[in-house]
């Protein structure tokens, strides 16, 4: 008899069954090898070790495995990981179940779809499909499971730049100028397709293992002569910490000055480790995005140079007329800043300390019932130091080709005639055994 856990990997459809036979092998030698030194046995647990070790699942699916969870799928898509929450709903890392490709995908909580949310991701899907660019997170595709919506990006290896800080601390600013300046050119061929972001801070800007800066995260922005009919039109759209003063006071005007603003916030967070306005709430911080002056940023880094400061200072002008007026003169100016020679980061990725959420899309058909364990279990570790565990069969059949939602429970219960013949031996025996002793007590007795 399999356990749930082994159920529950049969139901996902991660393993095939080549890798199920080659993994339940391997399962029997461990645990005959553990026997032999007496050490305890736990089934479910050396088979989830030799399915990570065969990389026949993830560490993520292996949790939500032993969870119970058995829906890994969108579409062609398999999930394989968390990545994060965006500005639109959670982001999954997945791979295209036929091409093998990694991507993201981002995907629209069911109980976040209403009419406005449906067309603002439906509006991200629309922006992205137009952009092509290195310095920008490309759109692969878009789909819909049931009632889940999703959006699928290029899957970019490495961490957003408010990660990078705060791993490392402050950047220098020839690292930053760097990040900052692929970050412009990505914004520059956004502007000039039309699109204005308007959400651009620290978080939206991913820094690969290779140096490349990307932005992401466009399900906040809005193409600026669509803006009107945007139903996010005259709301504050934006970061509190990373907003610019026109976002705030006049949101159907703004323009490719308002994202300048934002990346100058951003570059000052990557030289010092910290937002211009930190603290407050959101009113404060917006008010001093309007009226305050942030400190200098040589007081959190010295190694700044006045005249690179200078540059975060006139992408900072409140004036959006006083301000650098377009990312490609942003880009310009920090050129001069960047040296080839310094790598831009580390970019090792750790879980974070927070429980990831399952799968999108689970229902009552992706769980599998609780099992009874059958009075009757003979597992592989039957001696004195097992943990009690039901057994596998080395010489089981392939899995089953079980559909994406199991339609039927795995049968655990005994059928109805064999509790008939149960019961009916029960009744019969007892009565039978009883007449028997005392009429061979009787025999005895004559004799």
């Amino acid at each position: 008899m399999t356990s749930n856990f082994q159920n529950t990997v049969l139901a996902s459809g991660l393993v095939t069954p080549q890798q199920w036979e080659y993994c339940l092998r391997l399962l029997k030698h461990q645990i005959l090898s553990a026997q032999s030194k007496g050490e305890l046995v736990d089934e479910d647990k050396i088979l989830r070790s030799i399915l990570l070790d065969q990389r026949a699942i993830t560490e993520y699916q292996a949790f939500q495995l032993a969870d119970g969870k058995t829906k890994f799928r969108l579409g062609p898509y398999v999930i394989t990981d968390f990545i994060g929450q965006g500005g639109m709903g959670q982001v999954f890392k997945a791979v295209h179940e036929v091409m093998g490709r990694e991507c993201a995908v981002k995907v629209l909580p069911l109980h976040r779809v209403t009419d406005e949310t449906l067309a603002g991701f439906k509006r991200e899907i629309r922006m992205q499909a137009k952009l092509d660019c290195p310095y920008l997170v490309r759109a692969h595709d878009a789909g819909q499971d049931g009632s889940v919506h999703y959006l699928v990006t290029e899957y970019v290896a490495g961490m957003d730049l408010r990660k990078l800080v705060k791993t490392r601390g402050p950047l220098s600013q020839e690292v930053a100028a760097g990040i900052i300046m692929q970050a412009a050119l990505g914004l520059a061929y956004a502007h000039d397709e039309g699109l204005i972001h308007r959400d651009v801070k620290p978080a939206n800007i991913l820094v690969t293992p290779e140096s490349i800066a990307k932005v992401s995260d466009v399900g906040l922005a809005g193409f600026a002569a669509d803006l009107v009919d945007d139903p996010r039109a005259g709301k504050i759209v934006g970061t509190p910490d990373f907003i610019s003063p026109e976002q705030y006071t006049t949101p159907l005007q703004v323009n490719a000055a308002s994202d300048v603003y934002s990346l100058g916030c951003t570059l000052y967070y990557a030289v010092t480790g910290k937002a211009p306005f930190p603290g407050g709430d959101t009113t404060s911080k917006i008010r001093r995005h309007l009226e305050a002056t942030p400190l200098h940023p040589r007081n959190f880094n010295p190694e700044l140079s006045e005249e690179f400061v200078d540059i975060i200072a006139e992408m900072m002008e409140k004036d959006p007329r006083k301000r650098i007026q377009t990312m490609a003169e942003v880009a310009a100016r920090l050129e001069v800043w960047v040296t080839p020679d310094v790598p831009i980061a580390q970019t090792t990725i750790t879980r974070g300390p927070w429980l990831a959420p399952p799968p999108p899309m689970l229902d009552a058909g992706s769980r599998l019932p609780p099992m009874e364990e059958s009075p009757q279990d003979t597992s592989f570790a039957s001696g004195t130091n097992s943990i009690n565990r039901p057994q596998t069969s080395l010489n089981a059949p392939p899995p089953p080709q079980l559909p994406f939602e199991p339609s039927h429970k795995l049968e655990t219960q005994p059928s109805s005639k064999a509790m008939i013949i149960g019961m009916t031996i029960a009744l019969v025996l007892p009565p039978t055994l009883v007449i028997g002793m005392i009429l061979g007590y009787l025999i005895a007795v004559q004799f």
